[in-house]
């Protein structure tokens, strides 16, 4: 299998304003982590901190534990022991801002709401109060820089797969969270998308962390700045200058990396797993 990235310069409707400096303040932090299912540990010895302005790639074969471990970090899945907690300013809070995109979504097709109001939810809105005009203004932004402009009156129901993960990616992002966990964001969305997809990217890690979880090697490697390997176990790594055989050790599989100028092909070689 061949994997390609390419950047292109493209122009988004509207740009997030820029951050501060990328500091190494702790967002969030795990610590000693062990996750089961049905009485199966999942995961296991998990030490892992996620900083502010952080854009962790997390990596892993198929069944790692990799989906389970943004669970756990969401608050979706509660550990059998260890900690997790996050930080503002070096001090120990509650909770952070989260915005989340799944890895597979499924709605109901005949739900009565539109592109512009699942992008609007975004901003957690109480049920008793109106949204302000800066409110409809930020998802009429939003909207256009998904490129779903003219859809915003569309049932969500009618969209195509590319098109809802859009809807549902703008909808993660809407409210400037702390922390943008996307968990494997290029499903249905096509190349030219994804471009745009990773220069957005760029743009809200000013303001926030990211956590992108991929099996797409390539796209993860180019884009983040740290790397968390997930099987069972969890291997960080500061930077993404692997060292020869660290990939092929944690996916249990030999892999090829290839690099052609500024575009790196990597190639993963036919392989079982035992």
């Amino acid at each position: 299998m061949k994997i390609e990235m390419k950047r292109e310069q493209t122009e988004s409707c509207s740009s997030l304003p820029s951050g501060g400096d990328l500091s190494k303040e702790p967002l969030i932090q795990l610590n000693r982590i062990q996750v089961g299912y049905d009485g199966k540990q999942v995961l296991r010895d998990i030490d892992l901190t996620v900083y502010t302005h952080d854009f962790l790639g997390v990596i892993g074969p198929n069944g790692g534990g990799k989906t389970t471990l943004i669970k756990t970090i969401l608050g979706l899945k509660k550990p059998m022991s260890g900690t997790v907690t996050f930080f503002r300013e070096g001090r120990p809070v509650p909770s952070v801002r989260m915005g989340y995109l799944p890895q597979y979504n499924k709605i109901d097709k005949n739900f009565p709401i539109s592109v512009y109001e699942v992008v609007l939810s975004g901003l957690r809105k109480s049920f008793w109060k109106r949204y302000s005009k800066a409110q409809h203004q930020a998802t009429r932004n939003m909207l256009c820089r998904m490129g779903l402009d003219t859809l915003a009156d569309r049932p969500i129901g009618s969209l195509s797969g590319g098109q809802l993960q859009r809807a549902l990616l703008g909808r993660a992002i809407i409210s400037q969270p702390d922390v943008v966990i996307l968990d494997e964001p290029n499903t249905y969305i096509d190349k030219r998308f994804e471009t745009q997809l990773y220069q957005q990217l760029e743009e809200i890690n000013r303001e926030s962390a990211i956590i992108l979880v991929s099996h797409d090697l390539g796209s993860v490697l180019q884009n983040v700045r740290t790397i968390a390997c997930v099987n069972e176990t969890l291997d960080y790594h500061p930077d993404t200058e692997l060292p020869e055989g660290w990939l092929e050790d944690k996916f249990n599989c030999p892999i090829d990396l290839v690099g052609h100028g500024n575009y790196p092909h990597r190639v993963l070689k036919c392989h079982k797993h035992s």
